[in-house]
């Protein structure tokens, strides 16, 4: 039995904890563009890339009528016009460096594998140093997830890269992971699943990327039908198109992932099951260079490429918008954070793992 003073030490902290509002995210949502540059996302577009030297542009006047205004706000208003109606207004956003806002990676690599891997396992793992195809020995958050109870069998991960079920080490953690130009079979006949599974076979253009639209809409009917806690949506052609010095392509293929990201939030909020009860997080895995040349590439020999950012819409983050003069937040918290609003602990499982944002979960 207790001793009296012993029950007076602990009474402080058992009212903290009580006085604590329980987590009222239930469901939560990944949406990952690769690659896609803090600039844009806080500034718009580059005046120096919006040309056919610089910028790869096919159509200079058309590409600027649709994307260029005066000031940074308005330019990036008209690119991610979800992202600043909608998040920057009743959520957080973080990444802004033109304000000390700083999100990075800890990799200090640069690239895709090992930047999803920290972003979804909460480390900076020194084995993974390549896109190869190894099975990532690190557990992942997603995987913590579908173990935990009421999340079995409703976690589930959809990207254009077919990489993704090594990062996600699919035959161990037994996660659905449909990636590539896999197709998704589901229980119940699905005519609109079964043209999507037609179209993304018959429309290749990289051999181990499908395009976004095809990878988007699978995962959206499969949150239609299956109902999942905890989806994962991981896109690739802001990447892809930048490698390719196509400014044109990369500017439309991000506007095309904030308009993802609006369709997702309003099916959200039209389900019951979800609405009011499910956050949005938004996020890339590495950043890119600057100027006429370096906005194509990323990694080791590019510093600049460890700047991301990332964003967080739902009912347990405060409004705050678009953060300024922020400590440092990492790719590596985007695990225990997912969790953490969730009403789970990560770092239970993972002791290593970085710690969520603490801002995120201040409600």
């Amino acid at each position: 039995m207790l001793s009296r003073r012993r029950l007076l030490q602990l009474a402080p902290a058992a009212l903290a904890a009580a006085a604590q509002p329980p987590r009222r995210t239930r469901n939560l949502v990944l949406l990952m563009t690769d690659g896609l540059r803090w600039q844009e996302v806080f500034s718009g577009a580059d005046p120096a890339l919006l040309d056919r030297k610089a910028g790869g542009v096919a159509d200079p006047a058309s590409l600027r009528r649709q994307f260029w205004r005066g000031s940074p706000e308005d330019r990036r208003a008209a690119l991610l016009p979800f992202f600043w109606s909608v998040v920057a207004r009743q959520g957080q956003l973080f990444g802004d460096r033109s304000r000390r806002s700083e999100a990075r990676v800890t990799n200090g690599l640069n690239f895709s594998y090992p930047g999803y891997s920290e972003a979804f396992c909460g480390v900076a793992d020194p084995r993974i140093n390549a896109n190869d195809r190894l099975y990532n020995p690190n557990l992942n958050v997603l995987e913590f997830l579908h173990r935990r109870p009421g999340f079995e069998g409703r976690v589930a991960a959809f990207g254009a890269w077919d990489l993704f079920p090594w990062i996600l080490n699919a035959p161990r953690s037994g996660l659905p992971v449909n990636a590539g130009y896999e197709p998704l079979r589901l229980p119940e006949k699905n005519e609109r699943l079964e043209l999507l599974n037609t179209l993304k076979a018959e429309t290749e253009y990289w051999d181990s990327e499908a395009f976004d639209s095809f990878v988007f809409h699978t995962a959206l009917e499969y949150l239609r039908s299956a109902r999942p806690r905890v989806l994962a949506v991981l896109l690739g052609e802001t990447d892809e198109w930048a490698h390719a010095g196509r400014y044109d392509l990369y500017l439309k293929s991000a506007h095309r992932f904030d308009r993802y990201a609006r369709l997702l939030w309003d099916t959200l909020q039209s389900m019951p099951d979800y609405r009011g009860s499910t956050t949005l997080v938004l996020a890339t895995d590495h950043g890119r260079g600057s100027g006429k040349k370096d906005w194509r590439s990323h990694g080791r020999r590019i510093p600049e490429s460890q700047s991301v950012w990332m964003a967080f819409l739902g009912p347990d983050t405060p409004p705050l918008g678009a953060r300024a003069s922020t400590d440092t937040v990492t790719q590596a918290q985007l695990a225990a954070t997912i969790a953490a609003l969730l009403g789970e602990d990560f770092r239970s499982a993972v002791p290593a793992a970085a710690p969520p944002i603490a801002e995120v979960l201040a409600r």
